[in-house]
């Protein structure tokens, strides 16, 4: 990983950095099998991901169930 890109293997997180148009570059499985989701890096990326654990990030309601949908999709159909 680079300093452009940011790694994240949580479901939820990665939604709703989608769901803010956070730029998603591609998916990485490592040996245990933990997919990870790289993501453009930038200086809003910080500040979403400390929303989202700080439960103060606002996003869509449907828009984050279908990015929930989405991500998972693309998880079982790199397998």
């Amino acid at each position: 990983m680079d300093k452009a890109t940011i790694e994240i293997s949580d479901l939820g997180l990665a939604a709703a950095l989608v769901c803010r148009s956070i730029k998603l570059l591609g998916t990485r499985q490592d040996d245990d099998g933990r997919v990870h989701f790289i993501f453009m890096h930038t200086r809003d990326t910080d500040q979403d991901i400390k929303d989202y654990w700080n439960d103060t990030l606002i996003v869509r309601a449907r828009e984050y169930f279908d990015n929930t949908k989405m991500l998972k999709n693309r998880i079982y159909s790199e397998r």
